[in-house]
């Protein structure tokens, strides 16, 4: 029996458990803590109090001293909402295995695992990443072996989605901005007795996914401070997310904030009612972000999961991650 063969039988796997959260964030930065920085609260955040978590295709991997040496993250819609992320599909969040266990199987198994929970349940097809409180839209692009790996594991490059870019600005200290001026358009920050109007208007306008955020958003503690309105006359016509550092939650494009060293703030989504489009709202609102996120002290912004690229080129952003969409159909 080889050197692989006795670490193999000596590894274990159980359900997730949340005891075991910081022996994860220490494996999660010692794989990809230099270009995703993971802290408890996040993880914490966007899985353990995720109430989409499926522990039944969640496993930790441990070896013979009962370190953690890999483990997988899944979710599938489990909310009875009017809005519904998920209908057959499954996600899984994350996997990540110690370098110095791999090509040992383990990856293999936590997904055969994970996959096997999927079809009791009747998950027609498995999507990495885009879960609800994700952390990723997908695999990062220069994690070309993941990608390959995943391959041989039976899951899809979804090509007609191209990639998804993370954007990133950062402004010198004496760069001032202005709040756009248009006639009989406003661009105000939300106020929570607006919470209402708001919601309906993301009902009619954007239902899905911006929607079930922003009910989220309400129900974690927002107050409105995180959202940017466009009205005319009176009514809400667009909107556009900021979040910073004080906000409630940490937001998507925050999320990496260590990597930074000045006041980090993000921006997206945002949208602008069809009817009103073409008239430039939409990258008025976005310099209004821009404007309220820099009175708040904040030097460096990023746009997360966005394929609009040239859209805020205009406006100075560059594109800093780029992933690629991957999914498995077990239909």
């Amino acid at each position: 029996m080889n050197k692989e063969d006795c670490l193999r039988m000596k590894l274990h796997y159980q359900s997730l458990k949340r005891l075991k959260v910081q022996d994860m964030v220490n494996l999660w930065n010692q794989e990809m803590g230099a270009d995703f920085p993971m802290s408890e609260r996040l993880l914490i955040q966007n899985s353990f109090s995720d109430c989409n978590l499926f522990f039944e295709g969640s496993y930790l991997t441990l070896n013979e001293q009962d370190e953690l040496v890999g483990f997988i993250i899944s979710k599938m819609f489990q909310e009875n909402r009017e809005v519904n992320l998920g209908q057959d599909v499954g996600w899984i969040q994350v996997l990540v295995v110690h370098k110095d266990y791999r090509n040992q199987g383990i990856g293999s198994e936590l997904l055969r695992k994970a996959e096997g929970a999927f079809q009791n349940q009747n998950i027609k097809e498995i999507m990495l990443g885009r879960d609800p409180f994700h952390f990723f839209p997908g695999i990062p692009a220069n994690y070309e072996q993941t990608i390959r790996w995943f391959e041989s594991q039976g899951y899809e490059l979804n090509e007609p989605y191209g990639r998804d870019y993370d954007m990133v600005r950062s402004f010198k200290d004496q760069e001032e901005v202005t709040l756009p001026v248009i006639q009989n358009i406003s661009f105000t920050i939300l106020k929570i007795e607006e919470k209402d109007q708001f919601l309906h208007f993301l009902k009619q306008s954007f239902p899905g996914r911006w929607q079930y955020e922003a009910h989220k958003y309400f129900e974690m503690g927002g107050v409105g401070r995180e959202f940017v309105v466009v009205k005319k006359e009176g009514s809400i016509i667009g909107f556009c997310r900021i979040n910073d550092l004080s906000s409630p939650i940490i937001a998507q494009n925050v999320y990496w904030s260590s990597l930074f060293e000045h006041n980090l703030g993000g921006i997206g989504p945002l949208g602008v009612a069809k009817e009103e489009r073409k008239s430039g709202y939409g990258i008025a609102v976005v310099e209004a972000a821009i404007y309220y996120l820099r009175k708040r002290g904040v030097s460096s912004m990023v746009i997360d999961w966005t394929g609009l690229v040239s859209f805020y080129e205009k406006l100075g952003f560059k594109e800093w991650k780029s992933y690629r969409n991957l999914q498995k159909n077990l239909g």
